[in-house]
């Protein structure tokens, strides 16, 4: 096998490993977190959100457009609000694993 064929095989788990560490980014913050932990067990608006977290409209709002920028959660327009849910319920179950670990 030459050098090429090498990298080229190598590009596809690097790329895995590049997208691990990019979703990993995303959670890199104790509220984003805690948005996750919350949307784990279903969708959200934002003020139940800011209410259950304890932080400020603005926050809660930043931190969703990054989760939403990085496909961890989406958003669906009910009449005049915004509920979030998760994409993907592996990235609950990674948050949740996290804190359980923490926790012991």
């Amino acid at each position: 096998m030459n050098f090429a064929s090498s990298a080229a095989s190598a590009d596809g788990p690097i790329r895995s490993l590049q997208a691990a560490s990019d979703l990993l980014r995303a959670l890199a913050s104790p509220v984003r977190l805690g948005i996750v932990r919350e949307l784990a067990e279903g969708g959200k608006y934002v003020h139940e959100l800011v209410d259950i977290l304890g932080v400020s409209q603005p926050l809660v709002s930043q931190h969703l457009r990054v989760l939403r920028a990085s496909r961890i959660v989406r958003a669906r327009r009910q009449a005049r609000e915004i509920q979030y849910e998760l994409t993907d319920e592996h990235v609950a179950h990674i948050v949740l694993d996290a804190i359980r670990h923490a926790q012991e």
